[in-house]
């Protein structure tokens, strides 16, 4: 499948994020959304506010994914790339993101995101800092207890323990354009 002009002269198209926390995607996911113009679905944000909506309690299940799959729906069928942010742990959460592309008739591409240095991968979740007000970040042992399964398809693979975030920008818009 070829891949859309990010320039703004192709079509829209759905561009997925994943990885566990720490690993750097809401800071590639951030930058590549703003480098081409998309809307930016950060399921952190949309938690948070839900959370301070005081309309739910804990837990708050699919919540966050739900309302993203619904905005990503609303923004694409207006023409609008989306790049999606988010853990997408299992493999349902994955599908819901292809079947959202699929109806809209949209190409989507998965990128996960991990970081295969350990110890450099403790280092960022015990140093971070909350960048939304409110969010209680993950400790390194949730980080390690979380359900997170084994792909089961192509995607975009990032390593940030090998590469800098430059880098992997520069090589996602070259093979997002390809």
């Amino acid at each position: 499948m070829k891949s859309q002009d990010l320039t703004g002269s192709g079509r829209a198209r759905l561009i997925v994020f994943s990885g566990l926390p720490g690993a750097g995607k809401s800071s590639i996911a951030r930058e590549l959304a703003r480098e081409i113009d998309a809307v930016y679905l950060r399921i952190d944000s949309i938690e948070e506010a839900l959370r301070d909506s005081g309309a739910f309690g804990q837990p708050m299940n699919d919540a966050g994914y739900r309302v993203a799959y619904t905005l990503a729906e609303d923004n694409l069928r207006l023409g609008r790339t989306v790049v999606a942010d988010c853990v997408n742990p299992i493999a349902v959460t994955r599908d819901a993101w292809r079947e959202i592309a699929e109806r809209v008739r949209v190409g989507v591409q998965e990128i996960e995101v991990r970081c295969s240095d350990q110890a450099e991968h403790r280092r960022r979740v015990e140093a971070r800092k909350p960048d939304i007000p409110g969010l209680i970040l993950p400790t390194w042992e949730e980080v390690l207890a979380r359900e997170y399964h084994p792909w089961n398809r192509d995607r975009i693979e990032v390593d940030t323990a090998k590469l800098t975030p430059a880098q992997i920008l520069a090589s996602i818009r070259r093979i997002l354009n390809t």
